[in-house]
C-alpha cells in the first residue's frame, strides 16, 4: 500500500509539472546533464547520438523546466531555425567534416546579442518587440563558424540593468523575472542572468553573456557556474546592444573551466567595426585549453583583495577555505587592502553615461529606418506610455544619459581619462608591479538575495568593479555553498593575462570541484 501510494504521489507530481512517465524531457531523465563538450563530441564521434537528438532534448528540457515546472524564465525565445541547423550540421559530419570543438554545441545568447534569423533581439524590452537586426553580431558570427547550434535567447536584466534605479536583477518587461534554479525564490544576479540559470539548469551546455561591471561574473556565481570576462577588445562588441564602449564585453558562461575556455577561443577575432579589437597590445590564442593545468596555482603568488572581505561571515569562511587550499597546492597569497582610488566608480559611472547615449543611438540607427524606437528620446517616451515597463523602477539612468553631450567633449574626455588611469596605471597594474603578483584573488559574491520587486537588488557584494572599470580579464568559478547556494571565486589580474588567469582556475576547479548541480528548491509544482 505504501508503494502504491509514493508511485500515485510521483505521478501527480509529473503531471503538474506537464512532464509524463518516461519522457525524455523530464529533468530526472535528461540523458545529457551535467555533460561537458568532451563528452558531447564523443558521442558524435561513436554514432551514440546525433546533433538532432540532442538539440531536441535540450529544447525539450527547456519547455519542461524553464516554461513549465518551476518556470525559471531563463529563455525568452526558442530558435525556430534550431532543428534545421542540427540537421545541416549532422550532414556535415557524416561527410567527416567538422567544423571544430564546438560543432553541434548547444548555446544561448544574452537578448542583447543580435541574430540575423527569426529570431529578436530585445533586450528584454517591449520597445524592441519585433525588433529584427539587419546582421549577425560578431560573436553570433563567430559561433556559427565554429558549428555551435544557437538555440534561443537568454532573458537578462532589461537594458543590461542599466535603466533605472531599485531594479531586480533578471526582470525584463519581455521575459519576466528569471529564477535562481537553487531556490527559485532567489534571485540569479545580472544583467546576464538568463544565460547564467540557463547554463546552471542544463538547459543549454553553453551560454554568452555580457558585462560592463559584474553582469558576467555575479549570475555566474549566484548559479553555480564559470564564468569569463575577457580583456575588453578579445571579444568583438559589434552588434551587441551597448552601455559602455569602454567597460563592455560579451563572454563565455559554462559549467567547466575547459568548456569557458572552449567557447572563448572560438569567440575572439579582430573586427574591423570594433576599434578596441585592434588594440596593439593584444594576444589572443583560438585554443586556450593550452593553458589548463592542474599544478597551475604551483609557484604564483597572488594578491587577496580585501575590499570585499569582513562583511558577510559566512562568505569569509568559504572564502578563508579557499585560501587554504591555493596555498596548499603551492602559492604564495598576500593581502590588498585596496585597488585604485574612491572617485574611480564615480568617474567610470560618468563614462557609462555619456557613452551609452552615444552608444544606443548608434544601434537604433543600425536597425534601418523601419525600426521602431529611432533614438534615446523616442525609448524613453515608450516606456512612460507602457503598462509594464515602469512598472516596478525607473528609467534614471536613461534620462541621466540623454542629459550628456557628445563624445567630443572636454568633460567626456578628462572622465574617461582619469578612470582609466586610476583603474588601470594606479589601480590594478599599480597594485599587481608593488606586490609583483601573478593574479588577484577575491570572493565573486555572496549568495542569492531574495527577489523583491518593491526594494530592488539587496545584501549584494561583489569583487568585478577594478577587473570592469580597467577592462581587465576576470574569471569566476564555483567555491563552494553557504546553506545551499553557491557562491564563487575571482581570478582577475593584467590586461590580455587570460591564459594565466586561466591556469590558476582551472588548478583550483580541479582541486576542488565544488560544481553541484541545482535542485529547484520551493518550486511550485
Amino acid at each position: 500500500m505504501k508503494n502504491a501510494l509514493n508511485y500515485f504521489l510521483i505521478i501527480l507530481l509529473m503531471i503538474s509539472c506537464e512532464i509524463q512517465p518516461n519522457s525524455d524531457s523530464a529533468w530526472d531523465e535528461f540523458k545529457y546533464e551535467e555533460f561537458d563538450i568532451e563528452q558531447l563530441q564523443s558521442g558524435y564521434a561513436s554514432g551514440e547520438f546525433q546533433i538532432q537528438d540532442v538539440v531536441q532534448s535540450y529544447i525539450d528540457r527547456i519547455e519542461a523546466i524553464d516554461k513549465n515546472g518551476p518556470q525559471l524564465n531563463s529563455i525568452i525565445q526558442i530558435n525556430p531555425d534550431a532543428m534545421d541547423i542540427a540537421k545541416e550540421l549532422d550532414a556535415e559530419l557524416k561527410q567527416g567534416s567538422s567544423r571544430g570543438p564546438l560543432h553541434g554545441v548547444p548555446i544561448v545568447l544574452k537578448d542583447n546579442i543580435d541574430t540575423h534569423d527569426k529570431m529578436e533581439t530585445t533586450a528584454g524590452s517591449r520597445a524592441l518587440l519585433g525588433s529584427h537586426p539587419l546582421q549577425d553580431s560578431f560573436v553570433a558570427q563567430k559561433l556559427r563558424e565554429a558549428g555551435a547550434v544557437i538555440i534561443g535567447k537568454a532573458n537578462l536584466s532589461e537594458w543590461a540593468n542599466f535603466r533605472g534605479e531599485m531594479s531586480s536583477s533578471g526582470w525584463s518587461g519581455v521575459g519576466g523575472q528569471a529564477k535562481n534554479p537553487y531556490d527559485i525564490t532567489r534571485n540569479p544576479c545580472g544583467s546576464s542572468a538568463g544565460s547564467g540559470v540557463a547554463v546552471s539548469a542544463n538547459l543549454t551546455m553553453l551560454a554568452i553573456g555580457t558585462e560592463t561591471n559584474g553582469s558576467i561574473v555575479c549570475p555566474s556565481t549566484a548559479n553555480g557556474i564559470v564564468g569569463i570576462k575577457p580583456t575588453v577588445g578579445l571579444v568583438s562588441r559589434s552588434g551587441i546592444i551597448p552601455i559602455s564602449f569602454t567597460q563592455d564585453t560579451a563572454g563565455p558562461m559554462a559549467r567547466t573551466v575547459r568548456d569557458a575556455a572552449i567557447c572563448l577561443g572560438a569567440l575572439v577575432g579582430v573586427d574591423p567595426s570594433d576599434s578596441k579589437t585592434q588594440a596593439v597590445s593584444r594576444k589572443e590564442f583560438t585554443d586556450y585549453t593550452q593553458f589548463l593545468k592542474e599544478d597551475g596555482l604551483k609557484g604564483k603568488r597572488i594578491g587577496l583583495y580585501m575590499a570585499p572581505m569582513g562583511r558577510n561571515n559566512k562568505v569569509d569562511k568559504v572564502m578563508n577555505q579557499a585560501i587554504d587550499y591555493i596555498k596548499s597546492q603551492g602559492a604564495e597569497v598576500v593581502e590588498i587592502p585596496k585597488i585604485g582610488a574612491d572617485e574611480v566608480g564615480r568617474w567610470s559611472f560618468e563614462v557609462m553615461l555619456f557613452e551609452y547615449k552615444d552608444g544606443l543611438n548608434k544601434y537604433f540607427k543600425s536597425l534601418g529606418p523601419d525600426a521602431k524606437i529611432k533614438s534615446l528620446e523616442d525609448l524613453i517616451a515608450f516606456n512612460k506610455k507602457d503598462s509594464v515597463e515602469l512598472r516596478f523602477y525607473n528609467q534614471r539612468y536613461l534620462e541621466m544619459a540623454l542629459e550628456k553631450s557628445g563624445l567630443d567633449s572636454d568633460e567626456y574626455k578628462q572622465i574617461l581619462e582619469k578612470m582609466l588611469k586610476g583603474s588601470r596605471e594606479d589601480g590594478i597594474d599599480f597594485v599587481m608591479n608593488e606586490n609583483n603578483l601573478d593574479a588577484i584573488i577575491a570572493p565573486t559574491g555572496g549568495p542569492a538575495w531574495k527577489t523583491d520587486w518593491t526594494n530592488g537588488d539587496s545584501g549584494h557584494i561583489g569583487s568585478s568593479s577594478p577587473a570592469a572599470r580597467s577592462g581587465y580579464p576576470n574569471i569566476t568559478v564555483p567555491m563552494g555553498f553557504i546553506e545551499g547556494l553557491p557562491v564563487g571565486i575571482s581570478f582577475f589580474g593584467r590586461a590580455w593575462s587570460e591564459p594565466l588567469l586561466l591556469e590558476m582556475a582551472y588548478a583550483y576547479e580541479q582541486g576542488t570541484k565544488h560544481r553541484k548541480a541545482p535542485q529547484f528548491l520551493n518550486a511550485n509544482f
